[in-house]
């Protein structure tokens, strides 16, 4: 399926508010509601719009940790990247986990209670033998820029 400008204009609406109403968004991108509710139906069923979901301001909750984990391992067959992936992807504190060119193989983003949570999950991984040769820890001390939407509109005009 190719998107077109209304599909663009729709998951442009729908980043910024979830739980607009079909009425209202179909006012926000000039479509009268049946139509447009066709065109969300249709972006759902073809896996572009993917769930809903509440935003959380991590702040709010209270002392948390953000941690980015420049993660190497020992040896690069499939079977390798598998078991990591397997493991990495069980773990409530991993947020993100990318596959990456450059000096190591993969960046993973942790958010935790504290250092000491931090430390003893990465303690357990390398414990548990999923071949991870190295990891260096970046901190986050502060995030000045936190986007959660996509910039739809510049990765189709272009």
């Amino acid at each position: 399926m190719k998107l077109d400008k209304i599909d663009i204009r729709i998951l442009c609406e729908l980043q910024k508010n979830g739980r607009i109403s079909n009425v209202e968004l179909a006012e926000l991108i000039n479509l009268s509601p049946s139509p447009c509710l066709m065109r969300v139906k249709r972006l759902q069923t073809e896996g572009f719009i993917t769930g809903y979901s509440a935003q959380i301001d991590v702040a709010k909750l209270g002392q948390t940790l953000t941690v980015f984990a420049e993660i190497t391992l020992k040896n690069h067959r499939q079977i390798d990247f598998a078991r990591f992936l397997t493991t990495i992807e069980k773990i409530d504190s991993v947020v993100e986990c990318h596959l990456v060119s450059g000096g190591y193989d993969y960046l993973v983003k942790f958010i935790t209670a504290g250092i000491s949570e931090y430390q003893a999950v990465m303690e357990r991984l390398v414990e548990m033998d999923i071949g991870i040769d190295k990891y260096f820890s970046f901190v986050v001390l502060k995030s000045p820029i936190v986007k959660s939407h996509l910039p739809l509109e510049s990765i189709f005009d272009g």
